[in-house]
């Protein structure tokens, strides 16, 4: 007998876990000896638990560093490396490749046929050539609209497994305090947060085909949320693609944003309000390059504070969300713009007050401009999200994140937040294109 493959699965705690369970926790022809882990602090050094690696994986699996991928791959013998996470330049997978293949392995990618799973559901997934796109808000819009005509809805979103592991098999949220009994993140409560204050039903998890089952016994149709540029898990039967005409040249950069730009079955333009028309010009004939048969949609995302007056002639902190600042590539965000636009007297650089893994994101991150990206992945990073704030001496912090910062940080200075929503603003019509993809839907099902 031929020993089973040796895989290596280089990830992020997300599309790394659903494309073992999907492809490889059962294939007696392969052994998963690692994962490697990045852009996620405190992940590494842990294990897939066996109740999720399953009974091949007594053990589990180890979760290694990247930084050690040479060093694995001779360590454990490994066949194949398998890249497995997202928003990151083309170059940046072909170097990982190239450490790998110089090492002696085979290098692959697995794709949508083999990872997504079916659903005996009508699905919608939202998708993006980045992060920082808008997908929520486009998300939070279509939810209220399906339950406006009467539709049930699951939101699924993308997985940030950051915690207890077996906790997180298949999580479902419909309250505030559900975020508080799974002691959810930073990052999770920017994504939960606004679809719970919304009414909608969230899921998420580790195991989504679990994930999938209880979303589909509580709704008619599901939404699929998605995570920094990654195609779905779910196939989806309408398939919509966001592009940011803040970054026009980033159609086709980066891993997986041009793959989900080509797949995409309506093309989104967003923030045409806040980009020159020429950029917004320059996006869609990109996309047009790579989608020629995709209707595109132009958006808006208007923001605004919920009290513009405590901003003005104030010295200002401003709080983003994490991931579109960091891996994202913004230099700020919503949070700046609307302090800006509110008449700020200064806006603080909190980098001189940042410590410990804060420091650590502004060194690794050097386009960062004067914001605090919100990175709370644990209690050691809020604590240092709150003694950078009080440390400023900011009289008030304008908050771009759709966390509640006051409940989680406990925050004394006041705190004013930056809301923002999807808006139609030319192009195609997408309630008119959802509305005819659900006639066609009910058509065909009949």
């Amino acid at each position: 007998m031929t020993r089973p493959s040796r895989i290596l699965i280089l990830g992020a705690a997300g599309r790394d876990f659903h494309n073992f369970n999907q492809v490889y926790r059962d294939d007696p022809g392969v052994e998963v000896v690692a994962f490697t882990a990045t852009q996620i602090p405190g992940i590494s050094g842990r294990r897939y638990p066996p109740e999720l690696a399953g009974p091949r994986y007594p053990q589990g699996i180890p979760i290694e560093d990247e930084a050690r991928l040479e060093a694995l791959c001779r360590e454990r013998g490994v066949d194949r490396v398998v890249f497995a996470y997202s928003d990151v330049t083309h170059a940046h997978v072909m170097h990982c490749a190239s450490r790998a293949l110089a090492s002696g392995c085979d290098v692959s990618l697995l794709g949508p046929a083999a990872t997504m799973l079916a659903s005996s559901r009508p699905v919608i997934a939202i998708s993006a050539v980045r992060t920082g796109c808008g997908k929520s808000q486009i998300a939070r819009w279509l939810s209220a609209w399906l339950r406006e005509r009467g539709w049930r809805v699951a939101v699924l979103r993308h997985p940030m497994p950051y915690g207890d592991l077996v906790a997180a098999r298949a999580q479902r949220f419909a309250t505030m305090a559900d975020l508080d009994a799974a002691g959810c993140t930073a990052e999770e409560r920017e994504e939960y947060e606004p679809h719970l204050a919304a009414g909608n039903l969230v899921f998420a998890g580790v195991d989504y085909a679990e994930v999938l089952r209880r979303a589909e016994a509580e709704a008619d149709l599901i939404v699929w949320d998605g995570g920094n540029n990654d195609f779905p898990f779910v196939r989806p039967g309408l398939h919509l693609v966001l592009a940011d005409a803040l970054r026009p040249d980033q159609v086709d950069t980066h891993h997986p944003g041009e793959t989900v730009a080509r797949m995409a079955d309506v093309l989104v333009v967003n923030k045409v309000d806040a980009a020159a028309a020429p950029a917004v010009e320059a996006l869609e004939q990109r996309l047009r390059a790579v989608n020629a048969h995709a209707p595109i949609v132009r958006a808006a995302s208007p923001v605004r504070l919920d009290d513009p007056q405590a901003v003005a002639g104030r010295r200002v902190l401003v709080v983003e969300d994490g991931p579109t600042i960091t891996h994202g590539g913004m230099a700020t965000g919503a949070g700046h713009t609307a302090a800006l636009a509110a008449g700020a007297a200064t806006i603080i650089d909190p980098r001189p007050f940042a410590d410990g893994s804060l420091a650590a994101a502004y060194a690794a991150f050097p386009h960062i401009g004067p914001v605090l990206p919100a990175m709370g992945y644990g209690a050691q990073q809020r604590a240092e999200l709150a003694r950078c704030i009080a440390a400023s001496g900011a009289e008030v912090v304008v908050a771009g994140t759709p966390i509640d910062l006051v409940s989680m940080l406990g925050l004394s200075v006041p705190v004013v937040r930056a809301r923002y929503r999807f808006e139609q603003h030319g192009g195609a019509r997408l309630d008119g294109i959802v509305e005819a993809w659900l006639s066609a839907s009910a058509s065909r099902s009949r």
